[in-house]
């Protein structure tokens, strides 16, 4: 699905599951035969996963200004310095970036980002910026309620999926949306770092599980029959 046909359906597509998510209430009991006299009290809906939080994000004259003002994007804004697309991001108007905070960046292992990030390995570096850049304004209201592929600046498209309460892209929650900038660009700030699945460093720069993802140790054989 290209842009056009994404964008122009998402607005469709949310018409259609916001209703369908309002009525559908999985700790609903199953209908009985004859109401209850005392009906007991519905279980109350699961809570939202919390998302990591940062400093309201203000929009600046462009995306690479707005990015570097919040102090959210200091890893970001040296990778487009190194890979010299601080020229590309303030003089384009109305593109989207997915921008990995910190959080994200120091997330993956610290030995490939530190690889990564040398003159040798620009050029990959450059393609990872560049799969994080839309040709087009993508706000939140574009991606609620749809879902299906968005072709980057860098050729291979990216996952939008705006089906659940998070709106995510890939396997990144957008954990802030819709900053705008003067010159019309769009910054959601993302929980993870995007990388294209051709990318030398795709399954290098994965982030390091978290120490209650691992998995738990079995439990001692028991030493006597019960």
């Amino acid at each position: 699905m290209n842009l056009c046909r994404l964008l122009s359906t998402a607005a469709a597509a949310a018409m259609i599951a916001c209703p369908a998510i309002a009525l559908a209430d999985p700790s609903a009991p199953p209908a009985a035969a004859a109401p209850s006299a005392a009906p007991s009290a519905a279980a109350p809906p699961a809570a939202a996963p919390a998302l990591p939080t940062i400093p309201r994000i203000a929009g600046g004259p462009d995306l690479y200004e707005t990015a570097k003002a919040s102090g959210q994007f200091t890893i970001l804004i040296k990778a487009i310095d190194a890979t010299n697309l601080k020229g590309t991001l303030k003089g384009m108007a109305n593109i989207t970036m997915f921008a990995p905070t910190d959080a994200a960046f120091n997330a993956l292992p610290p030995d490939q980002l530190a690889k990564l990030m040398t003159q040798d390995n620009l050029p990959a570096l450059q393609r990872i910026i560049l799969y994080h850049l839309v040709g087009a304004p993508v706000d939140s209201s574009k991606i609620k309620g749809a879902k299906g592929p968005i072709q980057t600046a860098e050729g291979s498209p990216i996952q939008l999926d705006g089906s659940n309460s998070v709106l995510m892209v890939n396997n990144a929650d957008i954990i802030q949306a819709d900053v705008h900038s003067t010159n019309g660009g769009i910054l959601n700030a993302i929980d993870r770092v995007l990388v294209p699945p051709d990318s030398p460093f795709a399954s290098a720069l994965r982030p390091a599980p978290s120490p209650s993802s691992a998995a738990p140790s079995s439990a001692p054989a028991a030493s006597g029959t019960q």
